[in-house]
């Protein structure tokens, strides 16, 4: 779990990077913006769920990282289409919160297993 505190942590810095490299225009800085705000959204909901006084809260706080990874994925998606010359450095974020989102819901599975066998 130590690793994924670190992994949404180091996802949220390099966005942070990608953004301050990015051209200045209009798009870039709205769809920047949110981006920026889900990114760091993730990690920081990750170690809330961390500290969740419950299964029941962790599992809240999950879906909370869910969702936020995929709105991540959505902004990299359109940062990429009105940015052809950093296509690469979006793909790899892409992939990281794809796989971080893979993370968040296999842990989302086995939480709800366990909260379904104690009812």
């Amino acid at each position: 779990m130590q690793d994924m505190k670190l992994r949404t942590f180091q996802f949220s810095v390099e966005v942070g990077r990608l953004i301050m490299e990015l051209p200045f225009n209009v798009i870039n800085k709205s769809y920047g913006a949110q981006l920026v705000r889900s990114s760091s959204s993730v990690g920081a909901n990750y170690r809330a769920a961390r500290r969740g006084k419950s299964d029941a809260d962790f599992l809240n706080k999950l879906k909370i990282c869910e969702e936020e990874a995929d709105e991540s994925i959505y902004f990299l998606e359109l940062l990429k289409e009105f940015n052809a010359g950093f296509v690469e450095k979006i793909e790899k974020l892409i992939r990281e919160a794809n796989e971080l989102l893979k993370i968040l819901v296999a842990s989302i599975i086995t939480t709800r297993e366990k909260l379904n066998k104690q009812q």
